[in-house]
């Protein structure tokens, strides 16, 4: 089956929506392409415990606040549903459960093929993080076949370990979050990795650390930490992806019993290892370890020598009319964050627009609704 378009987001996340809404809002006609039977599944099938390090009053989306105390986390399911009621709200045409096996280019065209699927496009957007695929070292296979080990991305809650302690590897948010919350519930854990420091919070009191999330998102992500400043630019070829630790303090840490080690660097006799050469007796491992790219199924000459794509704030060096919303620092720190996505995706439709504009594409004529 094969179906022609004229624009087409890939991702149905919160930088496929953002970008929906300010398509719609110019007038401009898309689709939303998306893998998950449902939208906000990508949430809800993170770990069950689960909540926003931000509060809501930064997790709305262009255009619509975040239906919750603006002091509060939101858990995964809420942001789920958040999702689901923006898409409904501003009438955003997404297909659900069209998961995109390859994008290529023929006769001047983009060709998007979904199983038996096909569409064809002038113009595609990648809406989605560049980072997919779980990282966990190649050691990894070594560990003795009696060590429950699994991604991250995988871990639901405590039910899925066996008796007995656990490692998890990687001392980011999402690691000092499990870690804490494998402690809780009665068993000795370990937490590897290097040191990514912590939000330095100032007083227990709500008004201060609203303040200080205001002046990290709003200001440190969102304005300094950009390519146009000397420390973005810094940062980014650094190829920093790991923020301090926000929610979940090195002291709440080892108040829950947390053990520090350095990293892990290899495996003896069936145990993980640490850099310091101790073996760490454990029955469980969580590699919370990251992602890899997972652009393999992007059939264009766009990627650099690292695999990234090569762009100029979102927009394709190499293949017009290909353009990239949710990238890590596509063009500040926050441009894979909710509260920074919708500024980027602004920016792609608003380009869009203009060069339909100038080239007299149909499109430019409203096709939906028009958002207020």
């Amino acid at each position: 089956m094969q179906e022609r378009m004229e624009t087409i987001v890939i991702g149905a996340g919160q930088a496929g929506l953002s970008t929906g809404y300010h398509l719609a809002k110019r007038g401009m006609r898309f689709t939303i392409l998306d893998g998950n039977e449902r939208i906000g599944d990508s949430w809800r099938k993170r770990w069950n415990s689960l909540r926003l390090f931000s509060y809501a009053k930064f997790d709305g989306l262009p255009g619509m606040r975040f239906p919750a105390s603006k002091n509060s986390f939101p858990s995964k399911d809420e942001m789920a549903d958040y999702l689901e009621s923006y898409a409904r709200e501003f009438r955003l045409p997404v297909r659900s459960g069209v998961r995109v096996d390859r994008l290529s280019r023929r006769n001047g065209r983009f060709v998007v093929e979904s199983g038996d699927r096909r569409f064809e496009a002038d113009r595609v957007i990648v809406a989605m993080s560049n980072y997919q695929e779980p990282r966990i070292p190649g050691f990894a296979a070594e560990l003795g076949s009696e060590i429950v080990q699994f991604h991250s991305s995988a871990y639901r809650g405590p039910s899925q370990l066996r008796t007995g302690d656990a490692l998890v590897v990687g001392a980011g948010n999402s690691g000092a979050e499990i870690a804490a919350e494998l402690s809780r519930s009665g068993r000795k854990v370990w937490l590897a990795g290097r040191d990514v420091g912590q939000i330095p919070w100032r007083g227990e009191d709500l008004a201060s650390k609203l303040i200080l999330q205001r002046v990290l998102f709003r200001l440190v992500f969102h304005r300094l930490l950009t390519e146009k400043t000397p420390i973005g630019r810094k940062a980014r070829a650094q190829g920093h992806t790991t923020t301090p630790l926000i929610r979940v303090m090195a002291s709440d840490l080892a108040r829950a019993g947390v053990v520090r080690c350095g990293r892990i660097t290899g495996v003896a006799n069936g145990l993980p290892v640490s850099e310091g050469g101790e073996a760490i007796r454990v029955a469980n491992a969580i590699w919370a370890t990251g992602f890899e790219l997972g652009f393999s199924w992007i059939d264009l000459p766009i990627f650099d020598e690292r695999g990234e794509p090569r762009h100029v704030r979102g927009e394709a060096v190499d293949v017009p009319g290909l353009y990239f919303v949710g990238l890590h620092f596509l063009y500040a720190m926050s441009s894979a964050m909710v509260h920074g996505v919708g500024r980027d995706a602004e920016y792609i439709a608003r380009r869009i627009a203009t060069g339909a504009a100038r080239s007299r594409i149909p499109s430019a004529r409203p096709a939906q609704p028009a958002i207020a």
